[in-house]
C-alpha cells in the first residue's frame, strides 16, 4: 500500500511538490481506473482529451480529495472535515469521506445546481448553504471550524489538493507514452481557483500550461497578467460555468502558476456551449459548462496547439434539462 506522508497535515501551508503529485498518483492508481485519454482532430491537428467527467463523482475533484483525506491523522479524521465548493469538490470530498468513515460538512452556494447539491447530500455529507454574492464561503467555513473543530479541505488553496489534481497529468503522460508519444508538450486546463492548473504544471514541468476561465470570472487570467492576485470584479456576473466561479485564487496556487509561466485565456458562453455540443457529437461525452472551458478555448482558436496537446474535460455534472437545452441549440 502507498505510504502515508511522514507528517500528515502538520504543515498545511507547505508548498506542493512534484514528489507529492507522484505520491498522489500512486494513491489514485490503487483506487480508481485510468480515465480515458481520447483523441480529437482539430483543423488537422490531434489533441488529447482527458475525460475526467467519467470519474465516479463526475469530475477530477476526487483526486485531490482522496489525497487530502487519506493523509489525515486518526485524530483529525475523527474530528471531521469542512470543505468549500460549488459542487464538484463537494462530491469528491463527500465520496472520499464516506469511503473512509470521516464526517464531512461542505459549504456550498445556495444557487449551486440542484443535482450537485443532491449528490453531495446523497453521499452522506452535511451541506451548509451560503449566498455567493453577499457572503464569503471561506468566512462561513472558518466559523464552522471555530464552532466544531475539524480540518479545512479547501477546493484549491491546499497543497494536498493541488498535488492530487496533478495526478491527472502523471496519468496522461503515461498514456501518451504508451502510444509512443512524448508529452504532453502543452496543457489546456479548465480553471476556477487554479488547483488543477497548478497541479498539472507541477506534474508536467516540461509542458506549457494555459488556464482557461469563463468571461466575468477571469481573476486568475488577470492576476497572471498583472503579477499580483486580483479578485473577480462582479460576483453577480452570470455564467453557466458554476464549477469555475471562484472569487480569487490563493497564494499557494498563484506561486506555482507564476513560477511555471502559466498564462490565462477567457472564453464566452457561446464558445463553451459549442464545445459541449462537440464533445457530445465527437466523443459521446456529457461535459458540463465548466468542464468544457478548455476545449472551448481550443475550438475558438485562442490557444496554439503543440505536437501533443492535453485538454482537460474536467467535469460532467449538469442538470439534464439544462444540458438538453444546450444540445438543442
Amino acid at each position: 500500500m502507498t505510504q502515508q506522508s511522514p507528517d500528515p497535515l502538520l504543515a498545511p501551508n507547505r508548498a506542493p511538490t512534484l514528489a507529492g503529485v507522484e505520491r498522489a498518483a500512486a494513491k489514485v492508481a490503487e483506487l480508481l481506473p485510468l480515465t480515458p485519454l481520447l483523441p480529437m482532430e482539430i483543423g488537422g491537428t490531434t489533441i488529447w482529451c482527458k475525460a475526467e467527467c467519467l470519474q465516479p463523482v463526475g469530475a477530477f475533484k476526487i483526486r485531490g480529495a482522496w489525497h487530502r483525506l487519506t493523509d489525515l491523522t486518526p485524530e483529525q479524521a475523527a474530528a471531521g472535515v469542512v470543505g468549500v465548493s460549488s459542487g464538484n469538490h463537494a462530491q469528491g470530498v463527500a465520496w472520499a469521506a464516506k469511503r473512509l468513515g470521516i464526517p464531512a460538512t461542505i459549504v456550498m452556494p445556495s444557487n449551486a445546481p440542484q443535482m450537485k447539491l443532491a449528490a453531495t447530500r446523497a453521499l452522506g455529507a452535511e451541506v451548509v448553504l451560503y449566498d455567493r454574492v453577499t457572503e464569503s464561503r471561506d468566512a462561513v467555513a472558518a466559523k464552522l471550524l471555530d464552532e466544531r473543530g475539524g480540518t479545512l479541505v479547501h477546493a484549491y488553496g491546499d497543497p494536498w489538493i493541488i498535488e492530487g489534481q496533478g495526478s491527472a497529468g502523471i496519468e496522461a503522460h503515461a498514456q501518451l507514452a504508451a502510444r509512443g508519444i512524448a508529452g504532453p508538450d502543452r496543457i489546456i486546463a479548465c480553471c476556477g481557483g487554479g488547483g488543477l492548473s497548478a497541479g498539472l504544471a507541477l506534474a508536467c514541468p516540461y509542458a506549457d500550461v494555459v488556464a482557461v476561465e469563463p468571461e466575468g470570472w477571469d481573476d486568475v487570467t488577470r492576476s497572471l497578467a498583472a503579477g499580483a492576485i486580483m479578485s473577480v470584479e462582479d460576483l453577480s456576473y452570470p455564467t453557466e460555468c458554476d464549477a469555475l466561479q471562484t472569487p480569487q485564487t490563493w497564494p499557494i496556487n498563484f506561486a506555482v502558476l507564476q513560477a511555471r509561466g502559466v498564462r490565462g485565456v477567457v472564453v464566452t458562453r457561446q464558445e463553451v456551449r459549442h464545445a459541449m455540443r462537440l464533445a457530445f457529437e465527437k466523443l459521446h461525452l456529457v461535459v458540463e459548462p465548466g468542464g468544457a472551458a478548455a476545449l472551448a478555448a481550443v475550438l475558438a482558436g485562442k490557444v496554439e496547439l503543440g505536437d501533443a496537446t492535453l485538454v482537460t474535460l474536467s467535469g460532467g455534472n449538469i442538470d439534464p434539462r439544462h444540458y438538453a437545452e444546450i444540445l438543442a441549440e
